[in-house]
């Protein structure tokens, strides 16, 4: 079984560390992306195994690079969870609707986090 490769879009450098060292100490390979052009570019380069996306991002939102992930058919099957700090009223919902698999608020719970989205992965990963 191999490592899961995860992409993290976040454009936030303490967030992008902390996650980074959090999932390599688990074994994990990360692709790091600080906007949403990177992030789905790298997405269609790379087909990582799961997707993890900052909502605040510089440009396109991260709710908008999912609705375009899941658009194409070559990204589409890739789980995304959101990150994100501005855990609103109705966001988990408008989450839901652009296609994301899970949602988490900031600040990440860092001894939840690999479990978490372990249980999104595709069988076999």
């Amino acid at each position: 079984m191999s490592s899961p490769l995860v992409l993290v879009v976040e454009d936030n450098e303490m967030n992008m560390e902390l996650i980074t060292d959090v999932l390599e100490l688990a074994g994990w390979k990360v692709l790091p992306a600080t906007d949403a052009d990177k992030g789905l570019r790298l997405a269609a380069e790379h087909l990582p195994d799961i997707i993890l996306m900052d909502i605040q991002l510089p440009g396109i939102d991260g709710l908008e690079a999912t609705r375009l992930l899941k658009d194409n058919p070559v990204t589409s099957a890739i789980p995304v969870v959101v990150v994100t700090s501005h855990a609103m009223k109705g966001e988990r919902e408008r989450a839901d609707e652009a296609g994301c698999q899970g949602y988490f608020s900031k600040p990440i719970n860092v001894s939840t986090l690999v479990d978490n989205l372990r249980r999104l992965l595709p069988e076999g990963k």
